[in-house]
């Protein structure tokens, strides 16, 4: 009987012990509490601009996937720094990012303007995406940022539909309408429409309609029905000239500054990169939809929508050309970009013209006579 009273206290004990410790567990719980990392990027455009909706549609994609543990706040143009200056606002840790377009930093390297200005020897902006992320631009552009000491990552998306030629006060008929002319554009644009007889002014997009209002510059270009529309082109000029290959093959960038890309852990830096592509993919598929509908928006305020001549176009590639012979004299990384684009072009563009089938071909067959 002492025996059994003896061994039935140490089973209460060890249960009692046990208990106690549960109890502990149940009084002080083991919370993990993740830790938010934040980052203030700015676009380079206004805020009521179709363009900063895509920053703020990127970040959100984002900040969603990171479940808090990640957050991208993004500002407008001119909230930090003027639209120019952000890439040496990242890089110096002004901004810990941003977003624009890789033609902005031309005075830095000419090289840069490579990404989007010009004809792209016959690459829409989804091949010069392709020929980034697959046959060796980007490895490129690293290297260009590297040669300038700057300390930034960079994220190429979203394919721009081709740019309008501009808005004129009078429709443009022939090369020689162009002389003269004080013109709004950026990059190696500047030195297309240069050869082309106008006298460029490079500004940013929120100083171009105001611009145009007070005599400033005569004509311009931006960039599309949505972006054109909300920044009140229609106002001041209502002849809008259509196709041109100044700017056919242009996307965005989303900067991040280097230190503080490279602190993030490996699944934020994942979750970065997916998050480009998504924002790639939803950016052309919302600019159709929206460019659509503003394109019918802007006819109804009375604009006038012109093709661009062909001699036009013609006299851009020609000038396009010299400007190429100019800047690859002295610049051994703008001849190495426009080599590996070569290369790529002759190739891709091949392949997609000879497959893709001649779709105004299907739209006409539909559409033409219930315009006409």
């Amino acid at each position: 009987m002492i025996q059994k009273t003896a061994a039935q206290r140490r089973r209460f004990l060890k249960s009692a012990s046990v208990g106690a410790v549960g109890a502990t567990a149940l009084a002080v719980p083991m919370i993990s509490v993740a830790q938010t990392t934040s980052l203030r990027f700015q676009s380079t455009w206004p805020a009521k601009d179709i363009f900063h909706e895509y920053a703020n549609d990127f970040a959100k994609k984002v900040n969603d996937m990171a479940g808090g543990r990640l957050k991208i706040e993004v500002l407008p143009s001119g909230a930090v720094v003027p639209a120019f200056q952000l890439l040496e606002a990242v890089n110096k840790g002004t901004l810990d990012g941003g977003h624009g377009v890789v033609a902005y930093h031309y005075g830095k390297n000419s090289a840069l303007a490579l990404w989007g200005s010009g004809p792209a020897y016959g690459m829409d902006p989804n091949m010069v995406l392709a020929w980034h992320n697959y046959g060796g631009g980007k490895a490129l552009l690293e290297e260009i940022y590297k040669s300038i000491n700057m300390d930034v990552v960079s994220y190429l998306y979203g394919p721009k539909p081709t740019q309008p030629l501009g808005w004129f006060k009078k429709p443009i008929a022939k090369v020689e309408d162009l002389k003269g002319l004080k013109f709004r554009t950026v990059g190696l644009s500047v030195d297309i429409f240069t050869e082309l007889g106008t006298a460029v002014n490079p500004l940013p997009g929120g100083e171009i309609v105001p611009a145009l209002d007070r005599g400033l510059i005569d004509a311009a270009e931006f960039n599309n029905a949505s972006s054109d529309r909300t920044l009140g082109f229609p106002d001041v000029a209502k002849n809008c000239m259509l196709q041109s290959f100044h700017q056919s093959g242009e996307q965005f960038e989303i900067l991040f500054n280097g230190a503080k890309y490279k602190a993030l852990p490996q699944d934020l830096r994942s979750i970065i990169d997916f998050a480009v592509q998504a924002a790639s993919a939803d950016m052309s598929w919302k600019a159709i939809e929206r460019n659509s509908q503003d394109y019918i928006e802007l006819k109804k305020a009375g604009v006038k929508f012109y093709k661009t001549p062909d001699a036009i176009l013609r006299a851009q590639l020609e000038a396009w050309d010299k400007t190429l012979a100019k800047k690859a004299v002295d610049n051994a990384l703008f001849t190495k970009v426009l080599n590996s684009q070569k290369a790529f072009a002759e190739r891709a563009g091949q392949w997609q013209n000879d497959y893709l089938v001649d779709f105004k071909m299907a739209y006409n067959h539909y559409f033409s006579k219930k315009k006409a």
